[in-house]
């Protein structure tokens, strides 16, 4: 045996296991908990109305800082009126149909739980198709609401019947919802450049010497500030940002009507979108060329549903439909309005329209604003990278929820120092906007093509929309989003290759990582097994007496598939930290145990912490206690094979709960005590209660006996018993094995790649090597555990994938 602190490694051979004993099957995976499924928030009065407030300071500072250049991106020579009016009545209603309609009306009820953007949909999916592997640990924590194809209609039963019956299907969906999470990520290294230097570049207006490395220098001064206030939080960083994006947004508001009463007011006509299409027809390539101009007007529409999960879908669509909406609507109104009049103004559609004395406070604001708009991309990408992360696309990094009230809203500490390299990086690389603009919007709006296929997939399957509604929906958003890319794609050569190149190597990354966990999990299936299938319980005619009571004494063995050998009996109590918390298999850490060792502690706990989204736990809620074999008793008598000392405990923790301390084994005695107390007989048995004894400060070696284990806990079979007597008895054995030692024994998993011939196997063996190597680099370590050294004992197996 080893001694407490030390490692223990034994190599697990694939042997007969997943043969003999057959995986646990889909009735047992479908038990659930309800206090371990997460629950969308939902907020009304004062903290709806905050929200929203909050939203306006995250989500628009990207979309609502537009204004400063679709214009002069869109016309590279003063515009005609008919033209002018043409780009207007494109704005006015991609603004209404993508953003307000698409968007704000119906993509936001796509929510996974209150989460947003393509995987938010794609695990949204999941839940109702079967088209993904979960990892084991999160099984009993995700609800399945798969509805029965006799009531879904023709077309929804077909469509989600094709998609779980096509391996390409599955893997599509994975791939593009995977996509989806990097672009928006790519644009979220992009996109704080790209403002900030704007900004910063906007000085030039009235100090035309300044030199270029002082604008470079102070970008990057601002980008780094940006990002060391991340630690702050959402909520704190909202409340300061919001009044900069509402100052703003209401200064275009009132530019736009002033501009509309003392300029030209007929450019309203371009609400009818006949000017819209007459300007593409007209215009023909050139026209279509143009649109890579205008889809500017609603860059920032993708991070609108990924920061869903720091906010909600009704404070979001209070603060557009309510405030920015209108806004952006009058300012490109009003400027269009004076460009009519002075189409030179194109150029600079913001600052050459602004009413006179006016010029000096609107900078002050678009320059704050600017910096503010690298927030919106900043935080969607904290909240993608929190969902691909639960579902096993990505290493468990650290990441931490910033506020006790608004569940969703995290920052994530190594995200946010790349980003922040990232874009200092781009900023020093680039130089100017002018660059950085061609690279900017093919990620955007490719994005919003694929929401709008993946949210159709949603109608049909789990809206169960009627498939004519739903093919006039998907043919409107699906061609409108389709021209805009067609448009964008002319930017690819010029430097748009860049961001979708990043994209593409960080949808690799993700999905190795998937590719990886998934072999991992079919390498651990052997050990997700019923304890029953391992170890067996054998009562022994000859037993103890205890207060004129005789207990059958009892001996274990592993079962023939597992040697048959008896297990020999170790003082104490062994607590096995359990990774699934599956109340139907048994912990990878005692199988690998008890195989090697033949030997069990005395009280055997299975311990699995569940950590759930919420601040804290409420204290009835917390501590789940149950026998890992079933019942020891039956009508107040013990079964003879029962296996009496065999405990399971999942301890249920919020973010701001600290549950791994020193005392963790003595909380946990503590509710063993109290579990044998209730099951002997309720409140009754209280009085059985003895002084909790003091744990051996030396026990620095685990003491196995020289013969089968007899369980000195044991209680009568069948022979009349007083249930008091019975009480004491058993709580005196537990107190016994408290007072010998709390030992806490830790699984530590090490995987090695089979060979493999041919090019399909070195590929799969490189991917799977990466996979490890990343794996041993992002793992977690027992020297985290805040944990007795002298009572930690780590058992290492290796597992071939």
């Amino acid at each position: 045996m080893s001694k407490p602190g030390h490692i223990v490694h034994a190599t697990a051979p694939n042997t007969h296991l997943t043969s003999d004993f057959p995986s646990i099957g889909e009735k047992h995976l479908e038990y659930h908990d309800e206090k371990d499924l997460k629950k969308k928030q939902d907020f009304r009065g004062r903290y709806l109305l905050w929200l929203a407030y909050q939203s306006i300071g995250i989500i628009y500072g990207d979309i609502g800082t537009s204004p400063l250049y679709v214009y002069s991106s869109t016309f590279t020579s003063p515009p005609n009126y008919d033209d002018l009016l043409g780009a207007l009545s494109l704005i006015i209603w991609t603004l209404t149909l993508i953003v307000s309609i698409k968007y704000v009306l119906i993509v936001l009820r796509a929510d996974d739980e209150g989460e947003g953007g393509t995987f938010a949909i794609y695990s949204l999916l999941s839940r109702y198709a079967h088209i993904v592997r979960r990892d084991p640990r999160e099984e009993l924590m995700i609800k399945m609401e798969r509805v029965k194809s006799a009531e879904l209609k023709t077309s929804s039963k077909s469509t989600r019947s094709f998609i779980e019956g096509s391996t390409f299907m599955k893997t599509l969906l994975k791939v593009v919802g995977v996509l989806g999470v990097s672009l928006v990520m790519s644009d979220g290294v992009l996109t704080p450049a790209q403002s900030v230097l704007g900004a910063i570049q906007g000085l030039e207006i009235v100090k035309e010497d300044i030199s270029h490395p002082t604008i470079v220098g102070t970008s990057c001064a601002i980008l780094v500030l940006l990002f060391l206030i991340q630690p702050l939080g959402t909520s704190k960083i909202a409340a300061v940002f919001a009044p900069i994006v509402i100052i703003w947004l209401s200064l275009n508001f009132s530019f736009g009507i002033y501009n509309l009463v003392h300029h030209d007011h007929s450019v309203l006509k371009a609400f009818s979108p006949y000017f819209a299409g007459h300007y593409l027809v007209r215009n023909k390539t050139e026209g279509w060329k143009s649109l890579g101009g205008i889809l500017l007007a609603f860059t920032g529409v993708e991070a609108l549903f990924a920061d869903l999960g720091a906010f909600s879908r009704r404070a979001i669509q209070i603060s557009w439909l309510g405030f920015a909406y209108p806004c952006l609507l009058l300012a490109y109104i009003g400027q269009a309005a004076y460009i009519s009049e002075q189409p030179e103004a194109y150029s600079n559609p913001f600052y050459l329209t602004v009413p006179p004395g006016m010029l000096y406070p609107s900078m002050v604001f678009a320059i704050a604003a600017a910096i503010v708009a690298s927030q919106t991309m900043i935080t969607a990408t904290f909240q993608l990278l929190s969902q691909i992360i639960r579902l096993s696309y990505f290493p468990q990094i650290k990441l931490k929820h910033t506020s006790k009230i608004f569940h969703g809203q995290i920052y994530i500490p190594w995200a946010n120092w790349l980003l922040m390299i990232g874009t200092v990086v781009i900023t020093v690389a680039y130089k100017n906007t002018t660059t950085l603009g061609q690279a900017y919007g093919v990620c955007v709006i490719l994005v919003t093509f694929i929401t709008t296929s993946m949210v159709t997939l949603v109608a049909l399957i789990i809206w169960r929309t009627p498939a004519i509604i739903v093919l006039c929906g998907f043919l409107i958003f699906g061609s409108l989003d389709g021209l805009y890319l067609s448009a964008a794609l002319t930017k690819i050569p010029n430097g748009a290759w860049f961001t979708l190149a990043l994209a593409i190597i960080l949808s690799s990354l993700f999905i190795l990582w998937r590719f990886g966990k998934e072999n991992q999990w079919r390498a651990e299936a052997s050990d997700r097994i019923p304890p029953s299938h391992i170890l067996s319980a054998e009562a022994n005619p000859e037993g103890v007496t205890n207060n004129g009571t005789t207990i059958p004494a009892q001996t274990l063995r592993l079962t023939p598939a597992f040697g048959g050998a008896p297990v020999s009996l170790i003082k104490g109590i062994g607590i096995f930290f359990d990774k699934t918390g599956s109340p139907h298999t048994t912990p990878t850490v005692y199988i690998h145990f008890l195989q090697k060792f033949q030997a069990s502690p005395a009280v055997v706990v299975f311990f699995h912490l569940r950590a759930l989204p919420i601040p804290s736990v409420a204290p009835e809620d917390r501590i789940s206690v149950s026998r890992s074999f079933g019942p020891a008793t039956v009508d107040g008598a013990l079964t003879p094979n029962s296996f009496r000392d065999f405990f399971r405990i999942t301890l249920r923790h919020g973010y701001t709960d600290e549950v791994v301390t020193r005392d963790l084994g003595v909380l946990l005695y503590e509710q063993l005590r109290g579990f044998v107390i209730r099951e002997c007989g309720g409140p009754n048995l209280q009085s059985t209660a003895v002084t909790i004894p003091a744990a051996k400060p030396n026990d620095q070696d685990l003491e196995v006996s020289q013969s089968p284990s007899s369980s000195s806990s044991s209680r009568p079979s069948s022979a009349p018993h007083d249930e008091q007597g019975l009480a004491r008895h058993l709580l005196a054995a537990l107190d016994a094995a408290y007072t010998d030692q709390v030992v806490y024994v830790v699984g530590k998993e090490q995987m090695r790649v089979r060979e493999s011939r041919g090019l399909t196997g070195w590929t799969r063996k490189l991917a799977l090597e990466i996979f490890l190597w990343l794996r041993g680099n992002t793992g977690s370590r027992v020297s985290g555990l805040d944990l007795e050294v002298e009572k930690l004992v780590e058992v290492g197996f290796v597992k071939e994938v």
